[in-house]
C-alpha cells in the first residue's frame, strides 16, 4: 500500500519567514516531488501572506521531521493531509 502526503505551509508574513522556511525545504528537496506556490500579487505590491503546498515522496519519517521543524518556525501554519491507495 502507498501513501502521498500533501502539506500546506501557511506564511504569515512573508519577508519575515521566508529564509527560514525556504532553507528548511531546500534541506528536504529530496522528498519534495512537487512544490506550489500561492500568494496575492499586485502591479505594485506582493502581499505578506502566502501558501505553500508540498506533495512529499520518500521517506516517511523525513516528512514528519520537515513538519515539526516547520512547525517550530514562528509565524507559520502547517497543515497536512495523508491519502492512502
Amino acid at each position: 500500500m502507498g501513501k502521498i502526503r500533501v502539506l500546506g505551509i501557511y506564511i504569515h508574513d512573508r519577508k519575515k519567514e521566508a529564509g527560514e522556511v525556504q532553507k528548511l525545504l531546500t534541506g528536504f528537496g529530496c522528498i519534495i516531488k512537487t512544490r506550489l506556490g500561492l500568494h496575492d500579487a499586485f502591479d505594485d505590491d506582493c502581499s505578506d501572506r502566502g501558501l505553500i503546498l508540498l506533495e512529499l515522496a520518500g521517506d516517511q519519517n523525513l516528512w514528519n521531521d520537515l513538519e515539526e521543524k516547520l512547525s517550530k518556525v514562528e509565524g507559520i501554519t502547517v497543515k497536512n493531509m495523508d491519502f492512502e491507495f
